[in-house]
């Protein structure tokens, strides 16, 4: 059931880039988008009856691996940095344009 969640919110995010015209629900749903596939991603990395990986002397016990918290992190980082950028960019097309609309901005930029 949770898959199932979170294969409709990439869609969501998915369909939104496709069928918004709007430049700022286009980013919205691209962030949505990669919420989605990080949830998925820790969705399939989570295991149960592991621990977390801090250093116990005499215990011999399973312990979860830490690299796919690193990539995680790494993920929304860079999420976040592509999203500000994005925006900065937006801003820049505001200033000439009216509207954030795709087939406005189309119109006003074509030769």
């Amino acid at each position: 059931m949770l898959e199932a969640c979170i294969f409709f919110t990439v869609l969501c995010g998915f369909f939104g880039i496709i069928f918004k015209k709007n430049l700022v629900m286009k980013i919205i749903s691209m962030d949505i988008m990669s919420t989605g596939v990080i949830a998925y991603y820790v969705l399939v990395a989570s295991r149960d009856g592991v621990f977390t990986p801090i250093v116990v002397t005499g215990k011999n016990v399973a312990y979860s691996d830490p690299v796919p918290q690193a990539v995680i992190l790494t993920a929304i980082v860079i999420g976040f940095s592509i999203q500000a950028l994005m925006l900065v960019g937006v801003m820049k097309l505001a200033k000439d344009n009216p509207t954030l609309e795709t087939k406005a901005i189309e119109d006003n930029n074509t030769p």
